[in-house]
């Protein structure tokens, strides 16, 4: 894996004041090299979309940042939460289950895999809250304070008759309240850093916004930092401050939404842009494709891992190309980038 100095890092953060410090973050599954040295950082407060193809690395990177990576991959770098005295990467399960739900919560794709079928609704949103339980200062288990709080959580998320709903079971509720619950349960217990990977994906239109619009007010009014993984380039503009674009498990691109999304400059920014309807265009308007498609796990070339799709590659790109920062935090990994020279 080849590393990229940290002076580099794309973040506008500084280690000490992120919630999110992640320094060249590197994962490998069996013989393949999954993630290649993810440096950046979250501000507290601070919301940052994390986009790409499927197959990318985004999925992968939650769950490294989570220490959910499955038996037997092998990570290298660092992740360090705010306020967790240890890095991420290499600590034991028991340290790990004290951090997820409390320190640092996600919101995950499909509600009815994230919900325990066989519980009522208000049991798993108590379970979070009974399991850190003293955390923080926070006030004792008493039953009837966590009924308390389960009601006000489920009301907070927009769900009617929140007494009602806690004691229903997944499968009795809508996509949209469902995921309503996910939301609650991440936010039981005020963490610092909400990671939502594609929380909306599977939700109409309408209940897209809704559960978006809940997701923000719920990070805002914690002050906490988001992290939001998506391939929705509208709900990053939408959502999100500064945005990471990732490719072949790589950052390839990042910075401030406005400016990557008005003046991309890696070529695989340019081409998901000009494949995505981000201002609404006239009907008929064709919309651009990338040619080829994400190559599967482990065959992505040396170098640029964009080269064999990009319409602009030369021989140069066959070495990993170093990273360029401009003076508006805006970063990108390109020999030759969108909009002119270097």
């Amino acid at each position: 894996m080849s590393a990229r100095p940290v002076a580099a890092r794309p973040a506008t953060v500084s280690a000490e004041q992120a919630v999110l410090d992640v320094r060249g973050l590197s994962v490998s599954i069996g013989r393949h090299d999954l993630l290649h040295d993810l440096t950046f950082s979250i501000g507290r407060g601070e919301r940052v979309g994390l986009i790409g193809e499927s197959g990318s690395g985004k999925s992968l990177t939650s769950l490294a940042l989570l220490g959910l990576l499955p038996e037997g991959a092998r990570v290298s770098g660092s992740v360090r939460l705010a306020g967790v005295e240890h890095d991420v990467v290499g600590a034991g399960e028991r340290a790990m289950a004290a951090v997820r739900g409390n320190d640092v919560s996600m919101v995950f794709q499909e509600p009815m895999t994230a919900l325990n079928p066989t519980m009522r609704v208000g049991a798993q949103v108590a379970e979070t809250i009974l399991i850190h339980a003293g955390r923080r200062g926070r006030p004792g288990a008493a039953r009837g304070a966590v009924r308390e709080r389960v009601a006000t959580l489920l009301d907070h998320v927009g769900l009617p008759a929140p007494t009602e709903i806690a004691r229903a079971y997944p499968h009795q509720l809508s996509g949209g309240q469902r995921q309503r619950v996910v939301v609650a349960i991440a936010l039981a217990n005020d963490p610092a850093l909400l990671v939502c990977d594609e929380p909306t994906t599977a939700l109409d239109v309408t209940v897209q916004a809704k559960v978006l619009d809940l997701i923000v007010r719920g990070v805002e009014a914690r002050n906490a930092a988001m992290l939001f993984i998506t391939h929705d380039l509208p709900v990053v503009a939408t959502v999100c401050e500064r945005v990471l674009v990732m490719y072949g498990g790589r950052i390839v691109e990042a910075g401030p939404v406005a400016e990557v999304f008005t003046r991309p400059r890696h070529r695989y920014t340019e081409g998901l842009l000009g494949a995505s309807d981000l201002e609404g265009t006239l009907p008929g308007k064709p919309l651009e494709t990338i040619p080829g498609s994400v190559p599967p796990a482990g065959a992505f070339p040396e170098g640029c891992v964009f080269r064999t799709r990009c319409a602009h590659a030369t021989a140069e790109c066959a070495v990993v190309p170093p990273w360029t920062s401009e003076r508006t935090a805006h970063g990108y990994a390109c020999v030759h980038p969108a909009g002119g020279g270097r």
